[in-house]
């Protein structure tokens, strides 16, 4: 019986292949396929601008009321400050996780660097795109980051998307499809990358240990990267010793790499 270790192996192949064909053989524009996208369910419709800063938006975790089940949460650092525009960035969980575990990956840095964490969770044990096509969980993304924009002031220069495991495979997937939205992708340990469309062009981090238990590195990340620098994608690269984790000199890394926030006080 094939086990998920085989199965995402196999998987990290196809989705990139399916991008590089399309590149290939569209038009191109900048490095980018052109065409439309209008309607594609990858594609995030939400954008910032509806709230202005000095509204008040209170420190702590706040559900957000967009879903009836596995409520997406928005973390609003005590360093955060409000009276200006801020940065955000929307945090997936791995298989079987939830809002609270994506947002725990990267709190301590949110708090530190005053980073606004948005938080939903998969429909299912994992990401729509993870074992088929998007959908269900854009959907609710997509009202997330909605009502997070109707409070909170967010510059639209300073929005990304991070994740850890199949987290980490859903970000890069909705990061291509949204490089419009997102301008940097961080993908902890990731196994693929979704097929969808390209749109922009985010800066990617990525790092994965090379004791990876869960998801080799040798079929995942050292052909990821490889793939995304061919396509033009600036790519930052860490391979540390260890198993399927996010270490917190990587996640401090990656919050430092977003270039968001001034470097915190000594």
């Amino acid at each position: 019986m094939a086990t998920r270790r085989d199965i995402l192996a196999g998987m990290v192949i196809v989705p990139l292949l399916v991008a590089e064909t399309a590149c290939n053989g569209g038009s191109m524009d900048n490095g980018q396929p052109t065409g439309t996208t209008a309607g594609d369910p990858a594609v995030l419709t939400a954008r910032p601008g509806a709230a202005e800063p000095g509204t008040g938006t209170r420190p702590g975790v706040h559900a957000l009321g967009v879903a009836t089940t596995r409520d997406p949460i928005v973390f609003v650092p005590e360093s955060v400050a409000t009276d200006e525009p801020v940065p955000l960035l929307v945090a997936l969980h791995g298989a079987g996780g939830d809002p609270q575990g994506g947002l725990s990956v990267l709190r301590a840095a949110a708090e530190e660097l005053g980073i606004v964490i948005l938080a939903p969770a998969s429909r299912a044990a994992t990401w729509d795109a993870i074992r088929g096509g998007y959908g269900p969980d854009t959907e609710v993304i997509n009202r997330a980051l909605e009502e997070v924009f109707s409070f909170v002031p967010v510059d639209p220069d300073r929005i990304g998307v991070a994740g850890f495991s199949d987290g980490a495979s859903y970000a890069l997937g909705l990061g291509l499809a949204n490089g419009d939205l997102f301008s940097k992708v961080v993908a902890f340990s990731p196994g693929f990358v979704p097929a969808g469309p390209q749109n922009g062009q985010p800066a990617v981090f990525i790092s994965h240990g090379t004791e990876d238990a869960v998801l080799p590195i040798d079929a995942t990340s050292r052909r990821v990267v490889p793939t995304l620098k061919r396509r033009g994608y600036e790519v930052v690269y860490r391979e540390f010793d260890g198993p399927h984790t996010v270490p917190p000199a990587i996640a401090v890394e990656a919050g430092l790499w977003l270039e968001w926030t001034p470097l915190p006080t000594p």
